[in-house]
């Protein structure tokens, strides 16, 4: 169960995932115009797609699972880099902690492109008791095909997220209370649609301070955290970099609490660089 819940948190986090998103303003899950953004590199000719983040943001959480403290969790945007020849943000979630007997260290990294905010790369590293896997996808907008493991390419979907920018892309999608959107974004077609409602706006005090905040619930067809019958929340603070402060939700009968304990800012002067 603990193996399940723990690898099923960058889903939402699809989690907490929650880069993802069309250009801007171009989907449903399109970063707003309101959003943060650098129109151009300097110097590059190359176009950056409105987000609410920006290179070096680090944010940290502390999990618990059932009310027991359960680990540490992490997500970076590490930096720009080239996939097959297109600048993308690399984007690196992990876990760490568990409980004794069955201790979790996973890491999840996504390579988003800079300008459509379509995933390209998604890597899981997976290290929860005496499980170990590791899980390798390139996926290619273009032709709307992903491939697993060096393997054949399979069906995929224009403008696709992967596990890992989930979190991002609706971040970048600014939900309102009493808005519903929906929409066929996720890299396997079978898992799709991604809806996601905004349901009330609420004031959070967490370990990083006390947000005003929209809490969104969003869904995919998968298992976990994010599932449809997971009955997850998240709180995204009403500011222009809509951080997600908090995440719970309950499933197969436990409960699952990510909390905001620190947030380290990124420079949006590095993008220009």
């Amino acid at each position: 169960m603990l193996r399940m819940v723990f690898n099923r948190w960058s889903t939402a986090t699809a989690a907490a995932a929650l880069v993802g998103a069309a250009a801007a303003g171009a989907t449903v899950l399109g970063a707003s115009a309101a959003s943060p953004a650098v129109a151009s590199a300097q110097g590059t000719g190359t176009y950056f797609a409105p987000v609410p983040f920006a290179v070096g943001e680090e944010l940290t959480y502390k999990a618990s699972f059932g009310g027991i403290p359960a680990g540490t969790a992490r997500m970076h945007v590490a930096g720009i880099e080239s996939v097959r020849g297109r600048p993308a943000y690399h984007v690196v979630f992990t876990v760490d902690g568990g409980v004794p007997l069955f201790r979790v260290h996973d890491r999840y990294e996504s390579w988003i492109d800079v300008a459509t905010l379509s995933s390209l790369r998604h890597r899981q590293q997976i290290s929860e008791g005496s499980y170990r896997r590791t899980t390798h996808y390139e996926i290619f907008p273009e032709r709307a095909t992903y491939q697993k493991q060096g393997g054949p390419e399979e069906a995929s979907v224009g403008n696709p997220l992967d596990d890992g920018s989930f979190i991002y892309a609706v971040r970048a999608a600014g939900v309102r209370v009493g808005e519903t959107r929906r929409d066929d974004r996720y890299f396997r077609p079978d898992r799709n649609p991604v809806v996601l409602t905004g349901l009330r706006n609420e004031t959070v005090k967490v370990g990083a301070g006390t947000f005003a905040a929209t809490v969104v619930r969003p869904t995919i067809r998968t298992k976990g955290i994010f599932s449809e019958d997971g009955e997850a929340q998240v709180w995204f603070s009403d500011d222009q970099h809509r951080y997600p402060v908090q995440v719970k939700s309950r499933f197969a009968k436990f409960s699952l609490t990510l909390s905001l304990q620190s947030v380290k800012p990124g420079d949006e002067a590095l993008a220009a660089k």
